[in-house]
């Protein structure tokens, strides 16, 4: 997949399948869009063309004035997947290219029709636009799939909606998706996002309480401050550190045992793990919430219950097979 970051270096090419999105969590109903648009390059003899956004387009707005969203406060998203994330994914679609726009405030105030004969039809060329059920695009969003199709008729273009996808239950959809993670219920969030739920950090000194405990933990700085963090509580997870996979329980919250108010953490156990990792990469993927994060009345009752969690993950863990 080639990554291009300035419409100016893209040869236009009026045989390209292109679907226009912010992309994060590039979750099921994303993935199905996508490989759309990858088979229907492919049996025109085409161009798969994703166009995404960095950075995520409700941080820029976020920072303006509610008038810029017709009197709407607009709050920073917590982001399901950093850009390097996003292209990681994109790259497994067998997508050709990925055009990467940075999006500021002058970028929003863009209309509708101007972004597209800019950056698709004049840019990149199209043959064919792809999109999800509820696209919508421009400045105040003041377009949708009527005014897609119209520009499609005026332009030789033909424009494909895809349906609602769903798992289950639920349709899917980044929103659905940080709901769930900020309920605990990562099963669900795994079920909508096609994969695992992941973040990914450096290991930092922390006050080595785990040690005394029997369960040394690593600390984890995340990366990306802006990336959603899970309701607090322990969970069953695997991590990547170096090359090697590992299992493990992951708490995060505010060790109210210990504090009556303390900074959120992520501390990662890694079973039968007794390395130096400080200052090392760590991924980790969330499997299972065991239970919430609560407060015990002595350090004995906190360390048996650590003893059943980590029991509890075993299961969990050996039952994945």
């Amino acid at each position: 997949m080639k990554v291009i970051t300035s419409i100016t270096d893209i040869e236009k090419n009026k045989n390209s399948v292109i679907t226009v999105g912010t992309f994060d969590g590039v979750h099921r109903a994303h993935q199905k869009i996508i490989r759309e648009v990858a088979a229907r390059a492919q049996e025109r003899n085409g161009r798969s063309v994703v166009v995404t956004f960095d950075p995520h387009p409700k941080e820029v707005l976020s920072a303006h004035k509610p008038s810029l969203n017709g009197g709407r406060t607009v709050q920073p998203p917590e982001i399901l997947t950093t850009h390097q994330e996003k292209l990681q994914l994109l790259e497994q679609l067998d997508i050709d290219v990925t055009v990467v726009i940075s999006f500021t405030y002058e970028f929003s105030r863009k209309s509708f029709r101007d972004f597209y004969m800019e950056y698709i039809i004049n840019g990149i060329g199209v043959s064919e636009v792809i999109e999800g059920y509820d696209h919508s695009f421009g400045r105040d969003r003041e377009a949708g799939l009527k005014e897609l199709l119209e520009l499609g008729n005026e332009f030789q273009f033909s424009v494909v909606a895809e349906q609602p996808f769903k798992a289950g239950d639920d349709v899917v959809s980044s929103s659905r998706i940080r709901s769930l993670l900020h309920e605990g219920k990562v099963q669900d969030a795994n079920r909508l996002l096609g994969r695992r739920y992941s973040f990914s950090g450096t290991i930092i000194r922390g006050d080595k309480r785990g040690r005394t405990l029997g369960f040394p933990t690593a600390n984890v700085q995340i990366s990306d401050q802006r990336k959603l963090v899970p309701h607090n509580g322990i969970y069953a997870v695997r991590v990547l550190v170096d090359s090697s996979w590992h299992y493990g329980l992951m708490n995060i919250g505010v060790l109210p045992t210990f504090f009556d108010s303390h900074p959120r953490k992520v501390e990662v156990y890694i079973y039968d793990f007794n390395e130096d990792i400080y200052e090392r990469p760590i991924t980790v993927e969330c499997i299972e919430w065991i239970r919430d994060e609560q407060k015990f009345q002595s350090v004995d009752a906190l360390i048996a219950q650590m003893n059943d969690d980590k029991k509890t993950g075993m299961k969990i863990i050996s039952a994945i097979g």
